[in-house]
């Protein structure tokens, strides 16, 4: 589990929402606006091995959360984050998009032999606020490189009745969440109900 000593008062549980992760945390960052109280460190996630984040990054039950720049190498020193190539759109309660959340998996070895384990890593990233890409480049804001920091959750999947992966038969599919399955195992019951003409 995590050193609640080093990050959190006795009782306090930090449970953010994705909307809250992007708008209260990574969007301040992004600004460089003040965030208080500034629980959130910066790491490098990419050398460190996920078991080795305790006392290191922010932890709040089995999750543990930091900033990072963004990198293309995600390798450490007993393994690297595979890119399950699933990208979920993030949007406030008004419906507008204002990020994305990408999942990692981590595989212990060298890549692509390596041995799959159980650590999942979400990663944030904000959206480029209506800035065409191309237009933004060029005239970068220092104030919110949207670009630069991401927003890190690590957390070790309990066992398989947490998440479900699709995909080949070598499992290499996406994964989803435990309410995703819930949503979409809603879905099929509503289309076996047939409604009175």
């Amino acid at each position: 589990m995590c050193d609640d000593s080093v990050n959190l008062p006795p009782g306090f549980r930090f449970l953010p929402t994705d909307e809250e992760l992007i708008l209260h945390f990574l969007y301040r960052k992004a600004s460089l606006l003040p965030c208080h109280p500034n629980i959130i460190p910066v790491l490098d996630p990419y050398f460190h091995d996920p078991w080795q984040l305790n006392g290191k990054a922010l932890c709040s039950g089995n999750q543990w959360y930091f900033f990072s720049q963004m990198m293309e190498n995600r390798v450490s020193e007993n393994g690297y984050w595979k890119d399950l190539d699933f990208e979920q759109p993030i949007f406030t309660s008004a419906s507008k998009q204002i990020g994305v959340k990408k999942h990692f998996l981590f595989f212990i070895g060298k890549a692509p032999s390596g041995v799959e384990t159980s650590w999942v890593l979400q990663e944030y990233h904000l959206c480029d606020f209506g800035f065409n890409s191309s237009s933004y480049k060029r005239k970068r804001n220092p104030k919110l490189d949207c670009y630069k920091w991401v927003l890190c959750r690590v957390y070790e999947r309990e066992n398989n009745s947490e998440s479900l992966c699709y995909g080949d038969d070598d499992d290499t599919g996406t994964e989803l969440s435990y309410l995703d399955e819930m949503f979409l195992s809603l879905e099929d019951d509503l289309a076996d109900i047939s409604l009175p003409d």
